[in-house]
C-alpha cells in the first residue's frame, strides 16, 4: 500500500507530506481514526465525485461529537461533527480522515470553523490532493496555532478514497473490473447460460459494489445476451449508477430493460450519421448517444475514459462482457480486480473465460499481476480483491 504515496501526484506535495508527516500515534489515535473511516463509509456513493470523510471530537480523553460528510453539496464531516454538539470545543482534539478544506466551495472553509471552534489538536490521515486544498488546510490551521498530527491510518483512508484520489490526481474515471467465474475461469456456458455461477451472498455483495461507484460499463453482447437492468436491489435508499453501454454499431434495442428505468444512460458508439437510430430514443430523455472514434477497428477506450472524466464520472465498475474485459486490461485502463470464484468447473473450449481475445497476451512477461491482494469468503464463493 506504501505506493499509494503517488496519489500525492507532484513531487512538492509528496515533499510536503513527508514533512510534516508524524511518526508516533497510540492505541487511542488509532481508534479515533478507525472510527472516522468506519462513519465515512455510511455515504459510500452518495458523495462522488467528492471523498467519504468522517470526524471524530476528542476532549478530555472521550468522545463528544462524531460526523460524516453525508451527500455531494452537504455539509462536510467536520462541520456535521461541530453541529452535533453543544459542549465547549475550546482546547478540543479532532480526528479527520482528510485534510480539512481552506477554499470556499458549495461549503466555507473547515479550516476555518475549526479554528473559530478552538480546537488545540487536528490529526489527520491524508493530504488532499486537490489543488485548491493540497495543503493550504494544515497551513491555514499550524498559522492559527492549531498542532497537526498527520500519516495516522493513511495507507487505510488511501484505500477508502482510493477513486476520489486516483480521478483528482489523473482526470480520468477509477476502474474496476468484476468478474464472476467458475474454477476454470469461465462466465458462461457453451451455450450461453451464466445465470447464476456464483451464489446469493456474492451477488449481494456485487450490488453494494454497484452502488459504491459512480457508473457501471457494459458490452453490447451483454445487454443482447443477458437484457440487465444494472440496477441496485439493496434497500429502498439504494443509488443506481450510470450505465455505459459500449455499442459500437447502435443496436442498443430500445425495449431493453437497461433503458426503462429512469437512471442515466450513455450508450457509446462510432456512427457519425445514426439520425434514423436517434429518433428511437426520442422519448428516453435520460439516454445519451456519445459518438467515440475507433481505433484498431475498436472504440478507443484511452479517448472514452478521458471524455467520462470531462463529465465527471470518478469511477466505472465494468461487468464485462469477456472482450470488454480484455480491452480494459490491454490499454491499461483498469486499476482494479473484483473476482468472484466458485466452486464448480465449467470446462469447454468453447465456453466463455472471463477475459476474452483470439489470441491474449503472447507471452508471460506481458501477463497482468495482481498487487496488494485480499481474500473473501461469500459462503462456499470466494472473493480475490487486487490492484493492477
Amino acid at each position: 500500500m506504501g505506493a499509494f504515496l503517488d496519489i500525492y501526484g507532484p513531487v512538492d506535495l509528496r515533499a510536503f507530506f513527508m514533512s510534516k508527516k508524524n511518526t508516533y500515534f497510540n492505541s487511542f489515535d488509532h481508534q479515533m481514526m478507525g472510527r472516522c473511516l468506519l462513519i465515512a463509509k455510511k455515504a459510500s456513493g452518495f458523495t462522488a465525485p467528492n471523498p467519504l470523510v468522517g470526524a471524530v471530537i476528542v476532549k478530555n480523553g472521550k468522545v463528544i461529537s462524531e460526523g460524516f460528510h453525508e451527500y455531494f453539496g452537504g455539509p462536510h464531516a467536520e462541520i456535521n461533527a461541530i453541529a452535533n454538539t453543544k459542549e465547549e470545543l475550546k482546547g478540543a482534539h479532532i480526528y479527520v480522515n482528510l485534510e480539512p478544506c481552506a477554499h470556499y466551495g458549495k461549503t466555507p472553509p473547515c479550516s476555518l470553523a475549526l479554528i473559530n471552534s478552538g480546537f488545540s489538536r487536528v490529526y489527520i490521515a491524508n493530504l488532499d490532493p486537490n489543488p485548491l486544498v493540497a495543503g493550504k488546510g494544515v497551513e491555514m490551521l499550524e498559522k492559527a496555532g492549531i498542532e497537526v498530527m498527520l500519516g495516522l491510518l493513511q495507507e487505510d483512508a488511501q484505500r477508502l478514497n482510493e477513486k476520489f484520489f486516483h480521478f483528482i490526481t489523473h482526470k480520468t474515471p477509477f476502474v474496476a473490473l468484476k468478474s464472476a467465474t467458475s474454477l476454470d475461469g469461465k462466465i458462461a456456458t457453451s451455450s450461453g447460460e451464466s445465470k447464476w455461477i456464483t451464489n446469493k451472498e456474492s451477488r449481494e455483495f456485487a450490488h453494494g459494489l454497484r452502488q459504491d461507484y459512480s457508473a457501471i460499463l457494459v458490452g453490447i453482447n451483454t445487454v443482447l445476451m443477458d437484457d440487465p437492468s444494472l440496477s441496485v436491489r439493496l434497500n429502498k435508499k439504494s443509488k443506481n449508477p450510470i450505465r455505459i453501454i459500449l455499442d459500437t454499431h447502435l443496436r442498443t434495442p430500445i425495449n431493453a430493460q437497461v433503458l426503462q428505468a429512469n437512471a442515466q444512460v450513455i450508450i457509446v458508439h462510432s456512427k457519425v450519421n445514426f439520425d434514423a437510430e436517434k429518433a428511437d430514443f426520442s422519448n428516453k430523455k435520460h439516454v445519451e448517444l456519445f459518438y467515440c472514434p475507433l481505433k484498431h477497428k475498436q472504440l478507443d477506450l484511452v479517448f472514452l475514459m478521458k471524455k467520462l472524466g470531462e463529465k465527471g464520472i470518478d469511477s466505472i465498475l465494468v461487468e464485462g462482457g469477456a472482450e470488454v474485459n480484455f480491452s480494459m486490461l490491454k490499454n491499461n485502463l483498469a486499476q482494479k480486480l473484483y473476482s468472484f470464484l466458485a466452486p464448480i468447473i465449467i470446462g469447454g473450449s468453447k465456453s466463455k473465460a472471463a477475459f476474452g481475445s483470439v489470441l491474449g497476451f503472447e507471452k508471460l512477461s506481458q501477463a497482468k499481476q495482481l498487487k496488494n491482494i485480499s481474500y473473501k469468503e461469500l459462503g462456499n464463493n470466494l472473493l480475490i480483491e487486487g490492484y493492477l
